[in-house]
């Protein structure tokens, strides 16, 4: 699943120097999430449906 053209953003609530994560959620059927201290490296792609569930939890 490609990526390309993901607008990634990273949470308010961190600082610029912590570990956190950055999501992407402009894509039409998919979210990635992925490490912000390494922007090149893996992803992970979740479907809207999924990842709306994983926020809901997180409430």
């Amino acid at each position: 699943m490609g990526l390309t053209g993901a607008h990634w953003r990273k949470s308010t609530r961190s600082n610029q120097d912590s570990t956190c994560v950055e999501v992407a959620t402009n894509l039409v059927g998919v979210v990635g999430v992925r490490d912000s201290k390494d922007r090149t490296g893996p992803t992970l792609t979740f479907g809207p449906a999924a990842w709306s569930t994983f926020l809901t939890g997180l409430r």
